[in-house]
């Protein structure tokens, strides 16, 4: 199952690093990833793999959310098909 990951927030140092390092240990590929910076804030959207994933979505998605939370971002992960239906009107 593939699906996308949102982080969002104000600029600081490690995010990256600290979002892709748990979906490393949960089991998740990251397949592609796009981020920017504009006035301060961070934004970065990443295509991910679940098929390696012993985690059930409902958990990596609070989890992600704590995640958020303790690093001070915005962290949201959605079905691929869901977000592309979203995106996509």
């Amino acid at each position: 199952m593939r699906a996308v990951v949102t982080v969002t927030g104000t600029d600081r140092r490690g995010v990256v690093a600290q979002v892709s390092g748990f979906l490393f240990e949960k089991g998740v590929n990251i397949e592609d990833v796009t981020q920017t910076l504009f006035g301060g804030q961070f934004a970065m959207m990443m295509m991910v793999d679940l098929s390696e994933s012993k985690e059930e979505f409902a958990v990596l998605a609070e989890n992600l959310t704590q995640l958020g939370v303790n690093i001070g971002m915005n962290i949201r992960i959605q079905h691929a098909d869901i977000f592309d239906a979203m995106h996509n009107i």
